[in-house]
C-alpha cells in the first residue's frame, strides 16, 4: 500500500488501525479520475496485502464536505466514450472498497452526494456529524446511480424508501439516515472522528481473523438462502479453530487477562 496519494490521505493513526482521507476540499472532495484511480489502487492493495491493518476510518478532508459526488465541472463536455472509461474506473474502485477484508467504518463529516453517498453505503457501517446531508441526485442530471447505490440502499433501508429516495432526488439530514438505516450513530460535528476511532479501536482489538471471517460471512447472508449461508458460516468458524489466535483468546479469557492477538 503506498502511503500517498494525490487526492487521498493515508495514515496509520493508531495500531492497527487507518484512516483514509478523501482530500479535495476545494472541491467538496468530489470524485474526479484521478480520485478514482487513487481509490482503486488503495482499495485493490488492502484486498491483496493488509498487513497488520484491521480497521479502516474513512472521512472527508475539511468540516462541509465527506464527498460531493461526481466532479461535473471535469464531466463537463467530457465525450460519451470518455464518460464511460472514466465511470469504470469508479465501479472498480467500489467493486475492490466492498471486497476489501478488513471492516470499512465511514466518518460522514459533511454532505455526502451522489458517489458520497454510494461510498457511505459502501462502508461496513458509518456514523453521522449531525450536520451531514445525503442525497443521490444522479436522476436529477439525467443519469442513475451507478456506484452500488440501487443495489446497497435497498439492502440499507428497504425498497420503498429506496425508491423514493433514489427517484426524487431528494436530500435527507442525519437524523433520517439513522432512522432509515444509512448509518449507525449521530454524533455532535466535532466528536465524530473520535467517536468512530474509538469504535475502530475496539473491532482492532479482536481477533483479526475473527473479524475478517465474520464480515465476509455477513456479507454473504444478502447473497444466498439460509441453507447455504449456514454452511459458509460453519467453513468460516472452521477455519479458526486451528488458529494461534484461538487458542489464545481462550487463555485470556480464563486467566482473566487482555487477549494479545497476532492474526495467525
Amino acid at each position: 500500500m503506498r502511503d500517498q496519494y494525490e487526492t487521498l490521505l493515508v495514515e496509520t493513526v493508531e495500531p492497527h488501525i487507518l484512516q483514509v482521507t478523501l482530500n479535495r476540499p476545494q472541491a467538496a472532495n468530489a470524485l474526479n479520475t484521478q480520485m478514482g484511480r487513487d481509490l482503486l489502487d488503495l482499495w485493490l492493495s488492502l484486498v491483496l496485502d493488509h498487513g497488520d491493518l484491521r480497521c479502516i476510518v474513512l472521512t472527508g478532508s475539511g468540516s462541509k464536505a465527506f464527498c460531493a459526488g461526481g466532479d461535473l465541472k471535469e464531466r463537463n463536455g467530457m465525450t460519451d466514450e470518455a464518460w464511460q472509461k472514466q465511470h469504470a474506473i469508479f465501479e472498480q474502485a467500489v467493486y475492490r472498497m466492498m471486497d476489501c477484508p478488513l471492516p470499512i467504518i465511514g466518518a460522514i463529516n459533511g454532505a455526502a452526494y451522489g458517489g458520497g453517498c454510494e461510498f457511505t453505503l459502501a462502508c461496513d457501517f458509518a456514523y453521522a456529524a449531525r450536520s451531514a446531508r445525503f442525497a443521490l441526485t444522479e436522476v436529477t442530471l439525467g443519469i442513475m446511480p451507478g456506484a452500488g447505490g440501487t443495489q446497497n440502499l435497498p439492502r440499507a433501508v428497504g425498497v420503498r424508501r429506496a425508491k423514493e429516495i433514489i427517484l426524487t432526488g431528494s436530500a435527507f439530514g442525519a437524523e433520517d439516515a439513522l432512522a432509515w438505516g444509512i448509518v449507525n450513530k449521530v454524533c455532535d460535528d466535532a466528536t465524530l472522528l473520535e467517536e468512530t476511532l474509538a469504535t475502530a479501536r475496539r473491532i482492532a482489538q479482536n481477533g483479526p481473523v475473527s473479524i475478517r471471517q465474520a464480515k465476509r460471512s455477513i456479507d454473504v447472508a444478502t447473497q444466498i438462502d439460509l441453507k447455504n449461508g449456514f454452511a459458509f458460516e460453519i467453513e468460516a468458524y472452521n477455519r479458526m479453530v486451528p488458529t494461534a489466535d484461538r487458542q489464545e483468546g481462550i487463555r485470556a479469557f480464563n486467566e482473566k487477562r487482555k487477549p494479545n492477538y497476532t492474526g495467525r
